[in-house]
């Protein structure tokens, strides 16, 4: 195993499994609560349909197995089809991760014939009027429905996703009610992590503790009825970081299986790390090999040499790594910090008191700052 070069002894550097390919920022939504930079449309020209084949193949020789295509939206880009079965012949578990929105029934068919292993489909509530609201189209959820339906009936497993915030998680009930309606066999509760245009929108976004504990219990609720049936179904529900006291594992510790390929061409080691003061490498310009093993990004946080206190004594450390380095960054300034989330970090105050705006503030859906290009470019013009 070679070297992280990050002068850490005891740590050396893994293989990157999950590649994660984000084709395009280009989206027909504008949802609040977008993973994408808040200025996306500031970003460089995307990589051709060639050089994301190549891309691909680099990362199939570093040892990468699964590859995701995400975005924006990925079925905007007309060459996708290309792209999934250049992937499918070089060996890769193949995952689209999509809103519905531009979908059909043949272009499903092409997907199957071409090798796609895997659609998940991503829906913005239970609610006809909510969803359409939250996705900034007023036939989103119609086209989301008939698409899930469409998913399943080509015979892929059904995948579904669902953000949740305080303007939905209150009919948590009827989400897997609707999922369970279209005989779903995964889904994600994934409660909003705050980055992009989540975390500008935080306090309109973040539920309550009492949302979040019924929202929970509910969820429990229904595995274990799920189970006495030996129902298929698998309820998965992700507890947002501002209601933990001690931080996940992001990503499974900095540059450790995770690859994420911006539409340009960077290469990040989470989706959420482009705002960080680092400069990170281009695939324009270097080898995935070189950026993998060698780059100052990718080795910048690896092991526990970079670590200040609490974390660099802590005992948990190998088990979270201090938390996530693009959560330390916005709430404290510098990304070496613990992650405020963890009660030990001296920042923890700034969680504390999100979760108690999160009781006093309840803005409306329509003060939420959507994402778009018009946004996006003020936003860019003002950093």
């Amino acid at each position: 195993m070679q070297s992280s070069g990050c002068n850490s002894p005891e740590h050396s550097v893994g293989l990157p499994l999950w590649l994660l390919a984000e084709l395009t920022y280009r989206c027909p939504l504008q949802c609040p609560y977008c993973s994408n930079p808040l200025d996306f449309s500031q970003q460089g020209r995307e990589l051709s349909t060639a050089e994301w084949i190549d891309v691909f193949r680099q990362a199939r020789e570093l040892g990468a197995a699964q590859l995701g295509f995400s975005g924006g939206e990925p079925l905007v880009r007309q060459d996708l089809e290309e792209l999934i079965r250049a992937a499918s012949e070089l060996g890769y578990y193949t995952n689209l991760i999509t809103s519905g929105i531009g979908l059909d029934e043949a272009r499903i068919e092409v997907f199957k014939r071409v090798g796609l292993d895997h659609i998940q489909i991503s829906f913005q509530a239970s609610d006809e009027t909510v969803n359409n609201l939250l996705a900034g189209s007023r036939k989103a959820f119609e086209q989301k429905l008939a698409m899930a339906r469409a998913v399943k009936a080509a015979g892929y497993p059904m995948v579904l996703n669902f953000v949740t915030h305080r303007h939905n998680i209150d009919r948590v009930d009827e989400i897997i009610e609707l999922c369970l309606a279209l005989e779903a066999d995964f889904v994600e509760l994934a409660t909003c992590q705050f980055y992009g245009w989540a975390e500008l929108n935080r306090v309109g976004l973040l539920p309550t503790h009492t949302q979040l504990q019924r929202a929970e219990r509910i969820t429990n609720e229904y595995r274990e009825k799920l189970a006495a049936k030996k129902h298929p179904c698998k309820l998965i529900f992700v507890t947002p970081d501002y209601y933990e006291e001690r931080p996940k594992a992001c990503m499974n510790g900095w540059g450790s299986v995770f690859l994420d390929i911006t539409p340009d061409g960077t290469v990040l080691p989470c989706h959420s790390a482009r705002q960080l003061p680092v400069q990170f490498p281009n695939v324009r310009e270097h080898s995935l090999a070189h950026i993998w093993y060698e780059s100052f990004g990718f080795n910048r946080f690896r092991g526990y040499e970079w670590m200040v206190e609490p974390c660099r004594s802590c005992d948990e450390k190998s088990r979270d790594f201090g938390g996530c380095r693009c959560q330390a960054f916005q709430l404290t300034g510098d990304a070496s910090n613990a992650d405020p989330v963890c009660s030990k970090s001296s920042h923890h105050h700034k969680i504390l008191a999100a979760r108690q705006e999160s009781e006093s503030v309840a803005p409306r859906i329509s003060e939420l700052a959507f994402r778009n290009e018009r946004a996006s470019r003020i936003i860019g013009t003002s950093r």
